[in-house]
C-alpha cells in the first residue's frame, strides 16, 4: 500500500496521542481548553485549531495547547508545520511521551528517520511501557531496512499490549519483506481477529498469499477487502495480479481498471494493466497503457524497457535509436530501467545485457541466505537431476526436449520435474509424463516451498528451463534448490546471479573471449547447445502456394520469428534483398495485426510494393512444418536470432541464413548452422548477409547445391542425433557431480 492509504489506516485506526496538562491557566481558558479538547477529538478540526491558537495569544508557552496543534498538522499531513510546533512545545518540557511519538511520526513520513528513532527512543525511555511508541520504532527500523530490529521492536509492543492488531500488522509487512511468509500470514491472521475490519491487514495478506503462490487464497483476502471498502484502489490492484496470475485475464483487466477508476494517478496498475493487454495481444492498447505509466511514474522500475519491447512487438520504430542509447545509458548508470527479456532484441552487446540482468537479480532475485548452505549430500546411487519448468505441455522448449528425457540414462540418473505450469494434458504432457521417475506438480506451492522439496529429495544438479521467461519461479534458485544448479535452454543469456553454476553452450555461442560475460561457468557441448526431437510429426495434407495465400511464381524469402525481432536495420535489408530480386516476396509471420499494417507502411515508406510482403497466422506445429517447405530460403533475425523456429526450418530442407552478432540470442543461428555443417550460410556483416541472400536467390544452382547438401546432412547431423546429445549432456552432469562431490567449485567444462 502506498503511504498515503497507510496514513488513512492509521487515521482510522488509532487518534494522535494527546495529553492535557495545566500550567496555570484561569477557570475560563481550562473550559476553553476541555472545548478545544472535546473538538480535536470529535474530529472537528477546524473548530479545534482556532480555539487552540486564540488560546495560545493568552498562553503562548503552554505545551498542551502547542503539542495538540502540532497534532493536528500531523493529522492533515502537514507535517513540517508539526514537527516545528510540537518542537516548541518539547522545549518548553523535553519529557512530553506523546509529543515525542507524534513528533517521531511526522519525523517519519518526512523521511528524516534517524530524527524519528532518536524521538521514539526517547519517548521509550521515558515511559517504558509505551506500546504505540516501539511499533512506531518498528516502523522506522523498518523504512531503515534493519527489519530483525524492527522485529523486535514489534514483538516488545505486543509483550505489552497483546490486543495491539496494528502492531502485528506492521510485524506482517516486516516478516513478508524478510521473506518468512508463512509468519508474516499468521501476523496479519492475528491482527485480522483482533479488528475484523482491518482492511490493510486483508490485503497484505493478499500479497503474502500471492508469493507464497496461494492465488485463490489471495483473492478470497482482497474480496473481503473490497467488501468492507468498495473504494480500496490498492485491493483492486492487488486482486489484478492474482487474476493475471491465475490467467483469468479479462477479469484481471476489469480489476485494473476498477483501480484505476479509483485511483487514476497509480501508475503500476496503469504498467500492469499493460502487461495484461499484452498477454491478451491487445498491443495497441497495451501501448496506451505503458505511455500511461511512464507519463505518471517515468522512473518506475523495468518499464522503459517493457514499452520499448512492446513498440517493438507492434514493429513501431519512430525514435528508436535515441531511446536506445537512453536504455544504454540509464543500465551504465546501474538504473532499474528494464528486465533481462526484452535486451536480447533490443541490444547485441553481451556486456550491457549481463549488466541489465545483475541490476534486476539484485532487486528482484537476491540471494536470500533463508535456507542453510547445501554443503554436500550423501552419494547417490544415481545422480538425481531435477528439471524446472512451467512449459511441460505442448510448447516451444517442450518440441525440442521431449526426446532428452526419453534418452536419459536410467541407470545412471534418476530424473524429477517440477512442473509449475499448467496441467494441459495434452499429447506432449502425456508423452513427458512417461519419462520421468517422479512428475512433481508444484504450481500452487511458494517458490520457498519449492525450493525446500528439492532439498528434501536431494536434488544433486537443479536445471532451469526459464530464465527470465515468462511463468518463471526463479526465486527457487535463489533459495538454493540443489548443490549444483544450470541454466539450460529456456533463456538464451547469463542469469548473472551467482548462485547459478553453470550455462550450457557450445563455442559458437560463447567464445572464450566472451566468459567474462556470463555469470556462470560455460558447459562447452561439441556441437551445438540445443537438444532436438528427432523426429516431428508433419502434417501430410497436400498444400500449393495459393493454399497459405502465397503466388504460386516467384522467389519466397521467409522470416517465422515474432514480430519484437525484426529492427530496422534487418528490415530495411530485407527490403534491399526483394527489390534486388525480381517477383521477390516476403513471407513473415504475423505476431498481431498492427505490426502486420506497420511493416508494411514500413515497406511502402522505402518504395517496396507493401503487396511483396505476405503474413502467416499461427498454426499447429505439424502444420507450420508442413507450410514451410513452400519457402526459398529463411532470413534471419539480429540482434535476437530464430531458436527452434531455425531447427524446424532446416529440418524440412529450408536452408537459413544467418547474420552472427555477439550475444548469445545473436550466435544461436551460427551454433545452429554449425551443426548441421553449413557454415557457408553464416555471415558476420548485414553486408555480407544481404549480398549472400540476393546471390542465392539469382543463382538458383547455387541455391540448390546448399539445399540438397542440407538435405543430404540432416538424417545424420548431430543437431538432430538426440541419443549422441544426451550421452555429452550427461557427461556433463557427471563432471559437475564429480567436481560437487570432491568439494571443488564449478569451473569451464569442455565436453
Amino acid at each position: 500500500m502506498n503511504r498515503t492509504q497507510r496514513r488513512r489506516q492509521k487515521k482510522r485506526g488509532k487518534k494522535a496521542s494527546t495529553n492535557v496538562k495545566s500550567i496555570g491557566p484561569t477557570s475560563e481558558q481550562t473550559k476553553m481548553i476541555e472545548e478545544a479538547f472535546t473538538l480535536h477529538q470529535s474530529g472537528q478540526l477546524n473548530l479545534a485549531e482556532t480555539q487552540y491558537k486564540k488560546l495560545l495569544t493568552y498562553l503562548p508557552n503552554h505545551t498542551f495547547l502547542l503539542t495538540n496543534l502540532g497534532t493536528i498538522a500531523l493529522q492533515r499531513g502537514r507535517l513540517e508545520d508539526a514537527v516545528r510546533i510540537i518542537g516548541a512545545s518539547l522545549q518548553i518540557d523535553p519529557n512530553q511521551t506523546n509529543a515525542l511519538n507524534n513528533r517521531g511520526y511526522a519525523l517519519r513520513d518526512l523521511k528524516r528517520l534517524d530524527e524519528a528513532l532518536v524521538s521514539f527512543d526517547r519517548a521509550i525511555a521515558l515511559n517504558p511501557d509505551y506500546a504505540e511508541a516501539y511499533s512506531n520504532r518498528g516502523n522506522t527500523l523498518k523504512d531503515l531496512k534493519r527489519l530483525d530490529e524492527a522485529l523486535e521492536s514489534y514483538d516488545r509492543a505486543i509483550a505489552l499490549n497483546p490486543d495491539y492488531a496494528e502492531a502485528y500488522y506492521n510485524r506482517g509487512n516486516t516478516l513478508k519483506d524478510l521473506k518468512r511468509l508463512d509468519r508474516a500470514l499468521a501476523s496479519y491472521d492475528r491482527a485480522i481477529a483482533l479488528n475484523p475490519e482491518f482492511t490493510n491487514a486483508y490485503c497484505n495478506r493478499g500479497n503474502t498469499l500471492q508469493d507464497l503462490n496461494q492465488l485463490d487464497e489471495a483473492l478470497a483476502s482482497y474480496d473481503r477487502a473490497i467488501a468492507l471498502n468498495p473504494d480500496y484502489a490498492e485491493a483492486y490492484y492487488n486482486r489484478g495480479n492474482a487474476l493475471r496470475g491465475l490467467k483469468r485475464l479479462d477479469e484481471a483487466l476489469a480489476s485494473f481498471d476498477r483501480a484505476i477508476a479509483l485511483n487514476p494517478d497509480n501508475a503500476e496498475a496503469h504498467y500492469n494493466r499493460g502487461n495484461t493487454l499484452r498477454d491478451l495481444n491487445q498491443q495497441d492498447e497495451a501501448l496506451e497503457s505503458y505511455d500511461r505509466a511512464i507519463a505518471l511514474k517515468p522512473d518506475m522500475d523495468f518499464i522503459f524497457g517493457a514499452s520499448l519491447h512492446n513498440r517493438m512487438n507492434l514493429c513501431i520504430w519512430e525514435n528508436l535509436s535515441n531511446n536506445l542509447n537512453k536504455l544504454i545509458d540509464k543500465v551504465k548508470n546501474g538504473e532499474k530501467v528494464s528486465r533481462p527479456f526484452p535486451m536480447l532484441s533490443l541490444i547485441d552487446d553481451p556486456s550491457i545485457q549481463r549488466k541489465t540482468t545483475e541490476i534486476f537479480v539484485n532487486e528482484k532475485h537476491p540471494q536470500t541466505n533463508i535456507s542453510p548452505k547445501i554443503y554436500q549430500y550423501q552419494e547417490h546411487k544415481k545422480i538425481r537431476i531435477g528439471y524446472f519448468s512451467a512449459d511441460f505441455h505442448n510448447h516451444a522448449t517442450m518440441h525440442l526436449m521431449a526426446e532428452l528425457f526419453e534418452c536419459h540414462d536410467r541407470d545412471k540418473f534418476e530424473l524429477i520435474a517440477f512442473s509449475f505450469g499448467p496441467d494441459s494434458q495434452d499429447k506432449w504432457r502425456q508423452r513427458i509424463l512417461l519419462c520421468f521417475d517422479k512428475f512433481i506438480e508444484v504450481r500452487t506451492q511458494s517458490e520457498q516451498d519449492i525450493a525446500l522439496l528439492s532439498r528434501n529429495i536431494g536434488i544433486d544438479i537443479a536445471v532451469d528451463l526459464k530464465g527470465f521467461t515468462g511463468d518463471n519461479l526463479f526465486n527457487i534458485f535463489t533459495e538454493g534448490s540443489a548443490p549444483v544448479q544450470v541454466n539450460y535452454l529456456g533463456y538464451p543469456g547469463t542469469t548473472a546471479a551467482e548462485y547459478m553454476d553453470y550455462i550450457i553452450a557450445d563455442q559458437t555461442l560463447i567464445p572464450e573471449t566472451h566468459q567474462r560475460y556470463y555469470s556462470e561457468k560455460v558447459v562447452y557441448l561439441p556441437n551445438s547447445y540445443q537438444v532436438n526431437v528427432s523426429k516431428k510429426k508433419i502434417s501430410k495434407t497436400p498444400l500449393t502456394r495459393h493454399d497459405v495465400g502465397l503466388p504460386n511464381s516467384g522467389f519466397v524469402f521467409s522470416c517465422f520469428n515474432n514480430n519484437y525481432k525484426i529492427t530496422p536495420h534487418t528490415f530495411f535489408c530485407w527490403m534491399r534483398i526483394i527489390e534486388a530480386v525480381e517477383d521477390s516476396v516476403l513471407w513473415l509471420f504475423e505476431s498481431n495485426r498492427s505490426a502486420a499494417s506497420n511493416l508494411k507502411k514500413e515497406a511502402s515508406k522505402l518504395g517496396i510494393n507493401e503487396d511483396r510482403l505476405f503474413f502467416a497466422k499461427y498454426v499447429s506445429v505439424e502444420e507450420h512444418l508442413n507450410r514451410i517447405q513452400l519457402a526459398d530460403l529463411f532470413l534471419d533475425t539480429l540482434p535476437y536470432n530464430a531458436h527452434t523456429t531455425t531447427s524446424d526450418a532446416l529440418k524440412m530442407g529450408l536452408p537459413v541464413i544467418t547474420c552472427m552478432g555477439n550475444s548469445f540470442a545473436s550466435r544461436v543461428g551460427a551454433s545452429l548452422l554449425n551443426a548441421v555443417n553449413l557454415p557457408e550460410l553464416i555471415t558476420t556483416t548485414q553486408e555480407q548477409y544481404e549480398s549472400l541472400a540476393i546471390q542465392l536467390a539469382l543463382q538458383p544452382e547455387k541455391l540448390k547445391i546448399i539445399k540438397d547438401k542440407l538435405i543430404n546432412n540432416v538424417p545424420t547431423a548431430p543437431l538432430y542425433d538426440t541419443p549422441l546429445f544426451t550421452r555429452h549432456l550427461e557427461s556433463a552432469y557427471l563432471t559437475m557431480y564429480d567436481r560437487y562431490q570432491h568439494g571443488l567449485d564449478p569451473d569451464h567444462i569442455y565436453v
